[in-house]
């Protein structure tokens, strides 16, 4: 399903201010890696925000999500404290961690196993 403009829209405000947020909160740096905003997904009555992250050099990523996520309720009161004037209500987060960068990577050994003639 594709994602409506009004979704679109408010994705990126919440990515703007979740940066923000994640700075202010320390969030951003976990366990001697980064922790980073990949994308927002709203659903299409803009209630739930999935929220992707992706950890760089974070070795325990459940660790680091775990952590994030017992700090849902300080990022969603400064969340609402910064769009609440852009937004009727403020949706509720979901954490999820982003594995795109793991399967570029995966996808980059079958290819290089290929042309290693390994396949």
């Amino acid at each position: 399903m594709t994602e409506s403009k009004r979704q679109k829209q408010v994705a990126s405000v919440i990515i703007e201010a979740m940066n923000d947020i994640f700075r202010n909160l320390n969030l951003h740096i976990l366990h001697g890696g980064m922790v980073s905003i990949a994308s927002v997904k709203l659903t299409p009555d803009l209630l739930e925000a999935r929220v992707y992250l992706s950890f760089f050099k974070i070795e325990d990523t459940d660790a680091a999500l775990k952590h994030i996520e017992e700090k849902s309720w300080e990022i969603k009161k400064q969340l609402s404290s910064i769009i609440k004037l852009q937004l009727r209500r403020i949706p509720v987060l979901k954490f999820y961690m982003d594995d795109s960068l793991a399967y570029v990577e995966k996808i980059n050994n079958l290819f290089k196993d290929i042309d290693e003639g390994k396949v």
